[in-house]
């Protein structure tokens, strides 16, 4: 197989490597991630406000393509900022409930899209193909589909029955590692294929929430691949947050490098001391045991919320309480670029 012919939109075949090697270690935790009441800490306060959720099964007849979501939806009646969440491979809509669950008990509703492409499907079937299995999910064609599945999901939801209830002016994207591809994607980063720009921009999305971003493997000039990514953009990352894969090595510093090529100046990075690449999913035992973990979760939903507030609000004060607040558990937090 010749690699070299298939260098990523964001070296998706990187993350989905590294997947697999999550997958020897714990399969069944990231084939299926954990019902939130077993993130008891970070999941208590959700589930003492009786957050409710909503799932979706909606069928793109055009592309063929089944694209389900689970909406988590606030009390009241609105008009409610949105975030549009994607997941990383191998995922689903159940996953990332921590996030989920507090965005819509702070006011805000969350819809997290599956993508059938690269979710949890992968995971079943014989074992003795799941390369090729995540090869496929890697390709350039089903990234493309991830990002085509956001403004799928946002058309049918603001369309839909809940769309009375939803703020269109206040949407945010957002996704960890393979999704924080789908969103920078969704919000602009610009990939030349035989000599045409290949455009993925949902103009619907006026913000950008970035966990854990893999590089843009083979792209040797990354800043004029983010520099039309015009929207204000939080990156979260961890000083663990490592691809360890021959070929496809990818250090904690490639997270920095994203943020530093993003030429909005309205921009975030958080990184905590610790963890790992895989900390920001609903997994409890990743990133410097369960301590460590529970608490960047608990961290990183209130940054989560801190981000849209201040996005859609104006102001930096929410993100620089936030700093004040979660100083020990920072290596590096900086507002703007610097």
């Amino acid at each position: 197989m010749n690699l070299s012919k298939h260098r990523l939109l964001a070296g998706t075949l990187g993350v989905a490597l590294v997947a697999l090697a999550a997958s020897f270690l714990s399969p069944a935790a990231v084939a299926e991630p954990p019902s939130p009441a077993s993130i008891a800490e970070a999941a208590a306060a959700e589930e003492a406000a009786s957050v409710t959720w909503t799932d979706l099964d909606w069928h793109d007849d055009a592309r063929g393509r089944a694209v389900p979501a689970r909406l988590y939806r606030p009390a009241g009646d609105g008009p409610h900022a949105l975030v549009v969440f994607s997941h990383g491979i191998g995922g689903s809509r159940a996953g990332y409930s921590y996030l989920g669950r507090h965005f819509a008990q702070q006011g805000i509703a969350s819809l997290h899209v599956q993508h059938v492409g690269s979710d949890r499907s992968l995971w079943a079937g014989n074992p003795l193909t799941i390369v090729t299995r995540l090869h496929d999910a890697a390709q350039e064609s089903e990234a493309m589909h991830r990002a085509r599945d956001l403004s799928f999901a946002l058309d049918r939801l603001l369309a839909g029955p809940h769309g009375a209830a939803l703020d269109a002016q206040r949407i945010a994207v957002a996704g960890h590692s393979y999704g924080a591809n789908t969103a920078m994607l969704a919000t602009g980063a610009r990939v030349v294929r035989d000599g045409r720009a290949i455009e993925l921009r949902d103009a619907r999305f006026k913000a950008a929430l970035l966990l854990s971003s893999p590089p843009f493997y083979g792209e040797r000039d990354l800043a004029a691949v983010l520099r039309d990514v015009s929207v204000p953009s939080l990156h979260v990352t961890t000083t663990e947050d490592v691809i360890r894969i021959p070929g496809y090595e990818s250090p904690a510093s490639d997270r920095i490098s994203v943020f530093d090529a993003f030429g909005d100046q309205r921009k975030a990075l958080a990184v905590f001391a610790g963890g790992s690449h895989s900390v920001f999913t609903d997994r409890t035992g990743t990133g410097g045991g369960v301590s460590l973990n529970m608490r960047i979760k608990a961290a990183t939903r209130e940054l989560a919320v801190a981000f849209v507030r201040s996005a859609f609000d104006g102001g930096e004060a929410p993100l620089r309480e936030w700093g004040q607040r979660h100083r020990e558990l920072m290596a590096r937090y900086a507002i703007g670029g610097g």
